[in-house]
């Protein structure tokens, strides 16, 4: 996606509707615990930077899921809106909750220590354990 388009989305119900004009046109696959847990399957993501506009804010429920990060839904339909690094304000969108979303690529995967055996992938992608993708985020000495 170029940066100057707009991307729109909204939750189930409408009641949460979001934009970005910052949309990665990678798409990729969480397999942790939590994003398992959280959805039922692996949390497939767009990276949106810092750059998410909502309406229907007060519709939004935040859940803090770790020290580093948050999760949101939508407290009408329970459409997951977001896992938010809070460090840098980065949010990692669903691709579900997107319109017009042509031309994206799933190119990583990550947590794939954690996938379980019942399901996998076809696509050639990057794919990394937890502690690689945390090595990613260390801060050096």
């Amino acid at each position: 996606m170029s940066n100057v388009t707009t991307v729109k989305g909204s939750c189930l119900c409408g009641a949460v509707s979001l934009s970005t004009t910052s949309m990665s046109n990678q798409m990729g696959a969480c397999h942790c615990s939590m994003c398992r847990k959280w959805g039922g399957g692996p949390l497939l993501a767009i990276d949106c930077k810092g750059d998410v506009s909502f309406s229907g804010e007060e519709n939004i429920r935040i859940y803090q899921s770790s020290e580093w990060a948050e999760r949101a839904f939508c407290n009408q339909c329970g459409s997951h809106l977001f896992y938010k690094l809070k460090q840098n304000n980065q949010y990692f969108m669903p691709v579900g909750l997107f319109e017009n979303c042509e031309g994206l690529v799933f190119d990583h995967q990550v947590f794939i220590d954690e996938k379980p055996k019942y399901y996998c992938f076809a696509n050639e992608t990057n794919d990394l354990t937890g502690a690689e993708l945390f090595a990613q985020f260390a801060t050096p000495k």
